[in-house]
């Protein structure tokens, strides 16, 4: 009888000390929702995140602490609270970094910390350093800042019958961005991108736009650019020579593609950053 007191008695202790060691490593945590805000329009009826009239689909935010990755998080644009997510944050000081697209095909890579799209579109992207503690406020608003620039290609003669795609092949592209500063990744040299001609658009002028990820210095890439019929035999064509991109830019070429009489010219579509005034 002895012996069993003494075999409850060290189980309790047992238990008694596990417990302990439980409650001393549990990390306390607080709720900050995040609200996703920038060139966006947000729509709290339908949960849409727009820019351009255009809808993001994905939102993703990567949580750091000391230097590494501690927590991944992605929205779709059906969630409830898309734009707006509430996250469950250890106390201490994290690194948040946000991504919102409506690209298609994303890939993420946190080992090179990456996302690469095999369509890239309208893309915004911010990192916040937030500490975390029972005093933090409960929101937080987070500006994102678009990480793309955009070519757009506007033909001035129409599109003939029979034409079935327009392919703008740049000598370098960019699919993917560095999640942790925002720059370009992921480059493609003389790769192809294909535009279908829907059947509305046969004997209409019409433009086409390509989305890239880029850096906030401009830049310059030569541009091949053709019209395939249905056969695959190019039926138009044109050549950009260092078309000059910039982030957050759109850098606008017009000209015919069928008329080969006539050579494409270009202009840029471009908004001035917000001025500096000052006062002496």
């Amino acid at each position: 009888m002895k012996k069993l007191m003494m075999a409850i008695a060290l189980g309790l202790m047992v238990a008694a000390c596990n417990s302990e060691q439980s409650e001393s490593e549990t990390t306390p945590t607080k709720p900050i929702t995040f609200r996703v805000d920038g060139d966006f329009t947000f729509h709290s009826f339908t949960r849409a995140l727009s820019a351009d009239g255009k809808d993001m689909t994905d939102l993703w935010i990567l949580d750091y602490m000391d230097g590494s990755l501690h927590a991944q998080f992605h929205q779709s644009s059906t969630d409830a609270d898309f734009g707006q997510p509430t996250l469950d944050l250890d106390y201490g000081s994290h690194t948040l970094y946000f991504v919102a697209s409506r690209g298609e095909g994303a890939a993420v890579d946190t080992d090179a910390h990456t996302i690469t799209f095999a369509r890239v579109l309208d893309t915004f992207w911010q990192t916040c350093t937030i500490t975390v503690s029972g005093s933090s406020a409960n929101s937080r608003t987070v500006l994102l800042d678009r990480v793309v620039t955009k070519l757009r290609l506007q033909f001035t003669d129409p599109i003939p019958t029979g034409a079935a795609t327009i392919n703008m092949t740049p000598a370098t592209w960019y699919y993917g961005l560095d999640y942790l500063d925002g720059s370009p990744t992921d480059s493609t040299t003389s790769q192809m991108i294909t535009i279908n001609i829907p059947a509305s658009n046969i004997g209409q002028t019409v433009s086409a736009n390509v989305h890239g990820f880029s850096t906030t210095t401009e830049w310059t890439t030569n541009v091949s650019v053709n019209s395939k019929n249905s056969a695959g035999d190019i039926i138009g064509q044109a050549e950009i020579i260092a078309a000059p991109l910039r982030r957050n830019r759109i850098t606008e070429f017009s000209g015919p593609l069928y008329d080969k009489t006539r050579a494409m010219t270009f202009t840029l579509n471009s908004d001035w950053d917000d001025s500096y005034t000052g006062t002496w």
